[in-house]
């Protein structure tokens, strides 16, 4: 397993929770080193390459997350993922927004790995990010 960082709450929250073999992430969003790489909403200041490369980011972290909570002899699946996308009013390619952090998933357990998604635009996000990702998956002993 890579040990990448999880990434530290924003707030009043744990950034991932396990029961059982269920693992939850918190919303996670575009951060590097507790930063925000952008922000804005897209459709208005940010472009859908941008966001999607963002929406990719965001899934890495909550995977960063999950994965803390793994052990050795234990892998990964994929149950869902939730996608929530900061956008004017107008914006409907929320999807390919969203498969930013579908390829983030892929690499990690495969194309037949994916999960359900959904893609859900919304007004605003925390920090003004364009994105944010949550994430359910099971645990499954190898």
């Amino acid at each position: 397993m890579r040990a990448e960082p999880v990434p530290g709450p924003q707030g009043r929250y744990v950034p991932v929770t396990r029961s059982g073999s269920t693992i939850r992430t918190a919303g996670m969003t575009p951060r590097r080193d507790g930063r925000l790489v952008v922000t804005g909403r897209v459709g208005e200041s940010v472009e859908i390459p941008q966001a999607r490369e963002a929406a990719g980011l965001a899934a890495r972290n909550a995977i960063a997350a999950a994965r803390s909570v793994v052990t050795e002899g234990e892998r990964l699946t994929f149950a869902e993922m939730t996608v929530y996308i900061a956008c004017s009013s107008d914006f409907t390619e929320l999807s390919a927004v969203a498969d930013g952090a579908s390829d983030a998933a892929a690499e990690e357990v495969g194309a037949n790995g994916l999960p359900a998604r959904s893609a859900v635009g919304v007004y605003a996000l925390p920090g003004g990010s364009p994105v944010e990702v949550a994430l359910v998956a099971e645990v499954v002993t190898t």
